[in-house]
């Protein structure tokens, strides 16, 4: 997952606004896998407007956004490092 200094950087492009306490929300270690959980997004997006408004609710999507999409382009590199070694050039 990408450091807190990435989420902190694009919340301040998108917003003007880090939004550091709403990162460190969503990664806190004791909660991190349940804010992370797809199953509960609408329940903890709606907590997180609460904290930080509407605003606060999109960053916190954002955040999972981001995430998803750094874990999925990580198991894309391991994929073709496999296929690579078996000789299978994609």
């Amino acid at each position: 997952m990408p450091k807190i200094e990435v989420h902190l950087k694009e919340s301040m492009e998108r917003t003007g606004k880090e939004f550091r306490e709403l990162h460190e929300w969503v990664d806190d270690p004791s909660l991190k896998p349940e804010h992370h959980d797809i199953t509960r997004v609408y329940k903890h997006a709606k907590e997180a407007e609460e904290k930080w408004g509407e605003e606060g609710a999109q960053e916190f999507m954002n955040h999972l956004q981001t995430d998803i999409k750094s874990q999925v382009s990580r198991i894309q590199e391991d994929i073709k490092n496999v296929l690579s070694y078996f000789g299978i050039k994609l």
